[in-house]
């Protein structure tokens, strides 16, 4: 069994993959902020373990196995993240730090049985899908909230950011998954946002903070 520091990397890899399946190491290690050097030692670990193929001065290549391997460490992120905020209680904004910890268990029937307990759950509490047993996850096609023209009405779908400060920012706002955002007017000079949400309450929402939501048309 991988140790929980080859998880880490390997789920550092997985997010940091391009179509390709290629990373640059600086990105890895400034990703897992350790220095170069360090990196470097661990990425030889990896590529001994077939989890990468790595060749001096290319971008690191995650390999079929190393995918497979790191989307089971996701998996197990996030139905415990599920888990948390369905059946226990958690706000979404309190999950990241307990899943850190819980998803290095070994024990496959203990997330089997979690994920049967939730009714087999394809996204968790951010939207983002849930990889199946064997690793694969299927990708939900959204778009931006700064994509949206003026009088278009969305619902909110996922976020392509769940730190726990913008989390919080979205619990003043009283913005949750599947609220309904009607773009009222875009400001020309920083193409800020006013809505309207659930077609009740107006706010003003920053360039950046449009960017991190990812929303599809409201039927």
């Amino acid at each position: 069994m991988p140790s929980q520091t080859v998880e880490n990397y390997l789920k550092a890899l997985l997010n940091l993959a391009n179509d390709k399946g290629e990373v640059n190491i600086s990105d890895l290690s400034n990703s897992l902020n350790v220095s170069t050097p360090t990196a470097n030692s661990m990425v030889k670990k990896l590529r001994d373990k077939g989890f990468i193929n790595y060749e001096k001065y290319k971008p690191l290549l995650v390999t079929n196995k190393g995918r497979k391997e790191a989307a089971i460490i996701v998996r197990r992120h996030r139905l415990t993240e599920m888990y948390l905020v369905s059946k226990m209680g958690f706000g979404w904004e309190e999950v990241h730090e307990i899943a850190e910890q819980i998803e290095h268990l070994k024990s496959q029937k203990f997330f089997d049985r979690m994920d049967e307990l939730l009714g087999f759950p394809a996204l968790d509490p951010h939207g983002s899908p849930i990889p199946d047993k064997e690793g694969n996850m299927v990708l939900p096609e959204y778009s931006k909230l700064s994509n949206i023209e003026q009088g278009v009405s969305v619902r909110l779908c996922a976020l392509n950011n769940s730190s726990n400060n913008f989390l919080n920012y979205l619990n003043s706002k009283k913005i949750e998954l599947g609220t309904i955002i009607s773009v009222i007017n875009i400001e020309p000079f920083d193409s800020s946002m006013t809505v309207k949400l659930n077609n009740k309450t107006e706010t003003m929402l920053s360039h950046e903070v449009c960017e991190r939501l990812l929303v599809e048309l409201a039927k």
